[in-house]
């Protein structure tokens, strides 16, 4: 005689079998067994399973079945269950539905089933829905408990207010409900997520005060909210707080640490945050890859292999995030050997490469400007399996677009059809940039139509891409024409679309129309920013209203707005343009204490040029020196510009002294430049220093293109100085009479034989 089946059997193996659908067939067939009847519980662990892997038509199957057998009255904990099972998987509709029928299943639902659903919609946003639940709770004279005032709460931090949820947590002890750790947490993190710092500090100060102290699940969350927000050093603070209190972190705890100080660029706290987890907890894939992915996404990808390599020997099995964050790390970097190298030793440990590993690969191809290994990368993707993906096609048009590969790019976009994938307004936008970048503005409109036309709505990006284009070849009527469209559509232009408008008008000299459209902009409720007054800036110098400029440096610091480089430098530039050296020198030299403004290399050429320009040689030197000493390194402009100076005055000894500063700098001077320093030895009659130069600018391979088709070394060294001489003459970078004497000097082996001074950047 077999022993009899109890339903605490049936229950058990329903619990533990993975497969829903084998645990469903299971349970079916156990009704055939003799005297065997499904109950309570069993019918809650197989509804309980459906729900949680998402079997939702034949979890109300079996909840049907369940009310025609089990009295109803009991049935509130699995409706609730279902609820939030379907909350989970984002079935809101379903949610509620479960929660409305309960009253006409005979199962009149409790502060428990009210609290459910208000979660469920507060979770997803629906607080106007959730709020109407609360209040028809009370119209049913249902006491809220700990949960329902915690719920609310969520409800009012989520929507930024903090401040009701603290009123509503002072309340709580009126309403007959004691406070929760968890209450205290939730309003803490609000005030927290709004950066009302010292008032969440306090509240934290005030739960530890009456005895409340969060358990680690709860601590886990306030601190989430923390580092997301960028707060880690507070929520290291927190830490200490609670840990003087017996609770104890957890390896989600160090998680979060981790992701938090990866995310404010503290790397080394990060790492040695993992250190100090060998020496306690043990360290998961998910601690791993954590840190992996914080590393490459600040560039350190080699460190991150690193890591991936010591978690192998720690017995971790990377998963495919591990491996794609360091593909995708290295392919940024451009370092697509190293990328390859990790692609090939993962697929050998059987990782299949996916969507993101080829999207990859991809963008770091296309970088390179490698686009046939790129469409090779993206054709052996399709071949592998991978269905051609909006994400994986626009990977490759984006690419191909940068490159100014249009045609490679309309033809990868009109195959998508065919290959069962609709491009997107964005496919459309990537390829309308790329031909307004090769200056093909009208073909780009053309294309907005065609998008339009086969219902594909152009957003913000395509009108303002538009423009731009429009703008930079000073078509200016059809950019107007782009905006009054745009409000056709229904989209409202933005402080991106005025500011080209402005720039265009500007660079076209229409300075009144430039003041007009700024008006017009603030008229419609669009607020500049830092680029819009830069442009006003520019306009105002232009139209020589330098003092007028001067005056919205002002407006920009009233409005919140810092002038950055841009707006001094044009406006010292503007005065400079205007003649007026001694306003651009005493804005220049006051900036910094009255604007709390630090010069850059750019703002100092500025003035340097100015004064060379002046041939007032002895400021421009005075400034050069004045710079290096800020730490501010010269760049080439730099040098140029005091090259000229010089050699504009007759310094032949400074400009001659400049220029091999500049290549010893590892500049590389321009034709002009080299020619203006030879004419001035040459006059001076100082051919050894000039044929000194000569032989550098072929050492340094400063030389034309014929020069690389000698192949035989002596044969180069004789002709390479003579082809140099040569080019700098038909190029009219040297005189006539500059170039008898080099071409006397480079000839005279008398002079050939002595060391040239130059030979100290031969090295």
């Amino acid at each position: 005689m077999s022993p009899a089946l109890l339903p605490k059997h049936v229950a058990a193996v329903v619990k533990y079998q993975r497969n829903p659908i084998k645990a469903l067939e299971l349970f079916n067939s156990v009704k055939k067994e003799d005297g065997f009847k499904h109950t309570f519980l069993t019918y809650r662990c197989m509804i309980e399973k459906l729900g949680f892997h998402g079997k939702f038509e034949a979890m109300e199957k079996v909840l049907e079945e369940m009310r025609m057998n089990i009295d109803n009255g009991l049935l509130e904990g699995v409706y609730i269950g279902a609820m939030r099972n379907y909350g989970k998987k984002g079935n809101i509709q379903e949610a509620v539905d479960v929660f409305e029928r309960m009253d006409f299943f005979n199962c009149e639902p409790s502060v428990q089933s009210y609290n459910a659903i208000m979660n469920i919609l507060v979770e997803y946003r629906y607080f106007d829905q959730a709020h109407k639940v609360y209040m028809r709770m009370r119209d049913k004279a249902i006491v809220p408990d700990v949960y329902t005032f915690t719920i609310r709460m969520k409800s009012f931090c989520r929507t930024s207010r903090p401040h009701a949820a603290r009123r509503l947590l002072n309340n709580m002890l009126s309403q007959g409900c004691e406070s929760s750790a968890v209450a205290y947490c939730t309003v803490i993190g609000g005030f927290y997520e709004e950066n009302h710092q010292v008032e969440a500090y306090e509240l934290f100060e005030e739960m530890l005060g009456l005895g409340i102290c969060p358990d680690i699940m709860a601590f886990n969350k306030l601190v989430h909210t923390l580092c997301r927000k960028g707060h880690v050093q507070e929520s290291e603070r927190l830490l200490n707080k609670v840990l003087k209190r017996g609770v104890s972190p957890n390896l989600f705890t160090f998680n979060i640490f981790i992701q938090g100080f990866c995310q404010r660029t503290m790397l080394n706290e990060a790492i040695r945050l993992l250190d100090v987890l060998g020496r306690g907890l043990t360290p998961d894939v998910i601690t791993y890859n954590t840190l992996i992915c914080g590393l490459c996404k600040n560039s350190k990808v080699v460190e991150a292999e690193h890591y991936l390599h010591k978690m192998v020997n720690e017995g971790y099995v990377p998963d495919g995030f591990t491996y794609n964050s360091i593909i995708n790390g290295y392919c940024k970097l451009g370092m697509m050997q190293n990328a390859d190298k990790i692609l090939s030793d993962a697929a050998f440990k059987g990782f299949v490469p996916n969507e993101s590993t080829y999207c990859s690969l991809i963008n770091g191809l296309c970088q390179d400007g490698d686009m046939d290994r790129a469409i090779f990368v993206f054709n052996e993707a399709l071949e592998k399996g991978l269905m051609p993906s909006l994400v994986l096609c626009n990977t490759l048009i984006k690419g191909l677009s940068q490159q100014g590969l249009i045609l490679q790019a309309l033809k990868l976009m009109n195959d998508m059809s065919e290959n069962g994938c609709s491009p997107d307004i964005w496919t459309y936008n990537l390829v309308i940039n790329g031909l307004c970048k090769i200056g093909c503005v009208s073909d780009a409109d053309n294309l907005v139509k065609d998008a339009i036309a086969k219902g594909h709505l152009p957003d913000i990006f395509t009108f303002n891409t538009l423009i731009d284009g429009y703008c930079k070849k000073l078509k200016l009527d059809n950019a107007i024409e782009i905006v009054d469209r745009m409000w056709n559509h229904g989209v409202s232009p933005d402080v991106i679309t005025y500011n080209s408008i402005l720039n265009g008008l500007c660079k076209a000299g229409k300075y009144e129309d430039v003041m007009g459209t700024f008006k017009l902009m603030v008229e419609k409720g669009c607020v500049p920013n830092i680029i819009t007054y830069n442009i006003l800036t520019e306009s105002f110098c232009k139209a020589r209203k330098v003092e007028e400029a001067l005056n919205l440096i002002e407006e920009m610091q009233n409005k919140g707005l810092t002038p950055d480089v841009v707006s001094f430098g044009t406006l010292i530039k503007g005065f400079c343009d205007n003649g007026d050296l001694d306003s651009a020198y005493q804005l220049f030299s006051r900036v910094d204490e009255q604007y709390k403004f630090s010069h850059t290399t750019a703002t100092y050429n500025i003035m340097i040029n100015a004064f060379a320009r002046k041939l007032n040689m002895n400021m421009a030197e005075k400034l050069f020196h004045k710079m290096c000493e800020n730490g501010f390194s010269p760049d080439s402009y730099t040098y140029c510009v005091m090259i000229a100076g010089f050699c504009k005055t007759g310094n032949i000894d400074s400009g001659y002294s400049f220029l091999l500063t500049k290549i010893e700098k590892g500049f590389i001077p321009s034709l002009t430049t080299f020619g203006r320093v030879l004419n001035c030895l040459c006059l001076k009659l100082r051919v050894h220093e000039a044929v000194g130069i000569i032989h550098l600018m072929v050492h340094k391979g400063i030389v034309p293109e014929v020069v690389s088709t000698i192949f035989e070394a002596d044969k180069k060294a004789v002709a390479a100085p003579k082809i140099v001489v040569e080019n700098l003459m038909k190029k009219a970078h040297i005189t006539y009479y500059a170039y008898e004497i080099l071409h006397d000097g480079i000839r005279d082996k008398k002079l050939l034989r002595k060391k040239f001074p130059t030979s100290r950047v031969f090295s």
